[in-house]
This record gives C-alpha cells, structure tokens and sequence, in this order.
C-alpha cells in the first residue's frame, strides 16, 4: 500500500514538472508582435530584458523593443523593394568580403598569439633608441622632481623641511614614514614626470619649475609647498630612453608581428603549391 501512495505521488509530481515545462514553452511561444509573415515571440525577450526590473519599467522596455523589431523589420522591406539588383548584388560582396576579413583576420591574431616573441631585451631596445633618436622628439616638457604638501596645521615643519632638504636615503625614508599625514607628495626623482601634470598640484608657474634648483617653497592658506628639480628637459629635447621605453617596445612588437604575418603567408603559399592545391596558368 505504501509502495503504491509512493509511486502515485511520484507520478504526480512528475505530470507536475511537465506541465510547468509544456505551460513554459507554451508562454515562451507567445507572439507578441506580426509584421507581414514575421513573428515577434516573448521568448526574444528573455535576452533583452534586465534582471529584476520593474513592472512598469518592464512594460515600457517591452514596448520600446516591439517597436525598434517592428520599424527594423518595415524598414528592411522598403529598402529590399525599392533596390535595385545590382544594389544588393553590391552589397551582398560588401558582407561576404568583411566577413572573409573578420575570419582571415582573427586567424592571424590566433597565429600571433601562439607564435610571437613578445620578450623585448635592453639590447634590442637600446639599438632601437640609438637608430631612430631623431623620431622621439618631446611635445612635452619633463622634469625629475621631488615634492611635499603639507597642511598648516602639522606641528613638526622644521623637521619635515630638513628631512626634504636632505640627500640622505635615511632622512628619505624616515620622511616616508610621515606620509599619511601630507596631503600629496612624491619622493622619487629618479624618474621622468610630465610637467603639465606636477602644474596642476603645485602652486607654482612653469617658468619657475623649468629651472634645476635644490628647494623651493611656497606658503599659502591651504598649506607649504616643498619642492626640489633633479633635472629638466624642454619642449623638442631628445626624450630619454628610460621615458620612451613602452613606446619602443610597442613598435619593436608591431614590426615582429608584421614580419611574422609574412613568413606565414610565403609557409602558406609554399605548402598550397607542393600539395597542388595553388597552381597560377
């Protein structure tokens, strides 16, 4: 007896089961929209629809789409009636030669991937550098600085002013400490900063900080400026090569990668002849 409530319950539960999935595509099948011989199905809108939007919102998205399918759809029968054939024998070419593009195109950048060096020594880059110096002309100006912002309110100024003032890496690292409590700053001028973007932090004009100087401030209501040039280097210098080295990487990359396209192509061109599959009358 038992064996048998068993089963009939689990009968049940499946009919249950398949009258949700029949009742799911019957409402999935839905046509919510006719143009001419085409069908708009509620189930084209699961894909559109956002996750946990609203009723109203849901029926003013649901609308919106019916009526951008249904404009596409009266749009595309004009257009497919009032062309002439040489225009769509036209545009036919156009599709299936972009098409051929986009397939030859990511075959290459398969290719690549698997194959090309992307390990870019100093030496390569250095010879690089040397060869084309006259190309890296700057559009900026540069500086190696160093500098500190302080609030009026700290207590400890003379000290911070000497620890900035020093050369000593210890004095440099005891400043670092602190840094929490400076507004803005940046201890490392060993490397290239543009200037524009040291302008807009510091007070100061570009004439004034297109000059090496050991320290210079500059008190206001918000704060003191501390400020130290390692170097500079001006409009249409010759950049560094510490400054340019992504750039020259980048083009070391493109050119190995068009080179390697090439040899693809003459490996591809030699195995077509010796297989008989390319032949030229």
């Amino acid at each position: 007896m038992k064996s048998l409530i068993a089963s009939c319950c689990l009968i049940f539960l499946i009919s249950c089961d398949l009258f949700d999935v029949q009742e799911k595509q019957r409402t999935n099948n839905e046509i919510l929209a006719i143009v001419n011989t085409e069908k708009f199905f509620k189930k084209d809108l699961t894909i559109l629809l956002p996750q946990n939007i609203n009723k109203i919102d849901s029926q003013l998205l649901v609308k919106s789409y019916i009526q951008d399918w249904a404009i596409k759809k009266l749009l595309l029968e004009k257009a497919e009636n009032n062309s002439s054939l040489e225009t769509v024998n036209q545009i036919d070419d156009l599709v299936k030669d972009y098409k051929e593009s986009l397939l030859i195109n990511n075959y290459k950048e398969q290719l690549v991937k698997q194959k090309l060096d992307t390990i870019v020594t100093e030496k390569e880059l250095e010879e690089y550098y040397l060869l084309n110096k006259e190309n890296f002309k700057l559009n900026e100006e540069l500086v190696k600085i160093k500098f500190l912002h302080i609030d009026n309110t700290i207590n400890d100024k003379k000290e911070i002013l000497k620890l900035f003032k020093s050369d000593d890496i210890l004095d440099l690292e005891e400043l670092e400490k602190q840094e929490l409590s400076f507004k803005f700053h940046q201890f490392n001028d060993s490397t290239w900063t543009q200037l524009d973007n040291v302008l807009l932090k510091l007070p100061f004009s570009k004439e004034k900080l297109l000059k090496k100087t050991k320290f210079i401030q500059k008190q206001d209501s918000i704060g003191l400026y501390l400020v130290a040039i390692k170097d500079v280097l001006e409009l249409k210098s010759i950049a560094p090569l510490s400054y340019v080295i992504p750039t020259i990487e980048q083009m070391i990359l493109h050119k190995r990668k068009i080179q390697l396209i090439r040899d693809i192509e003459k490996i591809i061109i030699k195995d077509a002849i010796q297989n008989n599959n390319f032949k030229i009358y």
